[in-house]
């Protein structure tokens, strides 16, 4: 019996949690001897009563270890265990990790900064514009986006990214078999065939419920370094996963909506009680970009000079696209424009047009202002 197989069979009795599984490492020393002690031994650990304790001695009667990994390999999915290469460094760090993570497709590269992106499931349009605008922005910055495949913010999430060529990755609430909602195992498939991966903690054919998804939000904060909540009322389960995002030290940002909106009352809650306000991505990386050991994305790394060395930055050597050139051109004849009247007058979709203002606002050609509205940036060589 090998240390995996055994964190794959106790992760498959139910009662055996991160908590329970810590305290039967830490009395018998590793998962396999766990499971070779006897019901006697096992009631003596704290936490475990005899009922427990009679089920995890009786493991070989009540799982089927082998049934579960052929299921698992049929259906393409890897099953990564505590200590393993594989298992996401961060996620390892909170106090509570998995036993297991099934994954199809890919983990991204953990030296990445990663976004963890949630909110309500009735997403207004305003709503739908934020979660594409900030999911756009993290791909083509290289940060993986994280969240919950769940209706509104978690779908449009997951989908603007796919769309943008990142990476992203959807936790979810019950067995890689039993995937949910199914309207969405379309996005779940495009995402693992190559935009990341789709992952549970739970047994291929475990199903979700009330009690999974909260299980389920830890793991979207405890693989990312920040989470941004984008729309959620005052019982919102968004403000689970940002309450426990606050619980494992991570980052916590929220969008702010309008005072007489219910859909915004938990966010604008967060940033009274002290989230980051949120209205552009460089508002995520700027809590970043000065704490030890973080190196921001090459394309996002905010000018080194200050602003009384604006008169020295060149940027003729960065090239813009036909479709940034069009957007140039319609803020150098309009002045400043909100990003509706942009789309419409450019022709774009609202999803590649957000990534393009993104692009110019980093080669410092256009500034964004509050309110989703842009302004040509001023040559900086150039008198007023």
């Amino acid at each position: 019996m090998t240390d995996r197989e055994a964190y794959i069979i106790l992760n498959m009795i139910p009662g055996i949690g991160p908590i329970r599984l810590t305290a039967l490492c830490e009395h018998f020393g590793s998962p396999s001897a766990a499971l070779s002690a006897g019901r006697r031994a096992l009631g003596a650990v704290s936490g475990i009563g005899s009922e427990l304790a009679g089920d995890v001695a009786a493991w070989e009667s009540k799982t089927d270890l082998a049934g579960e990994l052929h299921l698992a390999e049929r259906a393409g999915v890897r099953i990564v265990t505590r200590g393993e290469p594989d298992y996401p460094p961060m996620l390892a760090e909170i106090h509570d990790p998995p036993l297991c993570l099934y994954v199809r497709g890919e983990l991204p590269d953990p030296a990445r900064p990663a976004l963890g992106v949630v909110g309500s499931r009735r997403i207004t349009p305003y709503g739908r514009r934020m979660a594409e605008y900030l999911s756009t922005a993290a791909a083509h910055a290289g940060w993986p986006v994280i969240s919950g495949l769940a209706y509104g913010v978690d779908a449009v999430a997951h989908e603007a990214v796919v769309t943008a060529g990142g990476i992203t990755v959807a936790v979810l609430g019950g067995g890689l078999a039993r995937i949910h909602p199914q309207d969405h195992i379309p996005l779940a498939k495009r995402i693992a065939a190559g935009a990341g991966a789709v992952i549970s903690e739970f047994p291929m054919t475990f199903p979700p419920s009330r009690r999974t998804f909260p299980m389920r939000n830890r793991i979207i904060s405890g693989m990312s370094n920040g989470v941004v909540v984008i729309e959620a009322g005052v019982q919102s389960g968004a403000l689970i996963t940002a309450k426990t995002a606050l619980e494992q030290g991570r980052q916590v940002f929220a969008v702010p909506g309008r005072a007489d909106d219910p859909q915004s009352r938990g966010c604008n809650n967060l940033i009274r009680d002290g989230a980051k306000l949120t209205e552009t991505f460089e508002d995520i990386v700027g809590e970043f970009e000065f704490l030890p050991g973080f190196v921001a994305p090459a394309a996002l790394s905010r000018s080194p000079i200050g602003e009384a060395e604006a008169e020295e930055f060149d940027d003729s050597g960065l090239t813009v696209s036909s479709g940034e050139e069009k957007i140039l051109a319609l803020l150098a004849a309009e002045g400043e424009c909100g990003v509706d009247r942009i789309a419409g007058d450019a022709g774009m979709p609202m999803g590649p047009l957000l990534a393009l203002l993104m692009e110019l606002t980093l080669k410092r050609r256009i500034e964004a202002l509050p309110g989703k509205r842009y302004l040509l940036r001023r040559d900086p060589k150039t008198k007023e």
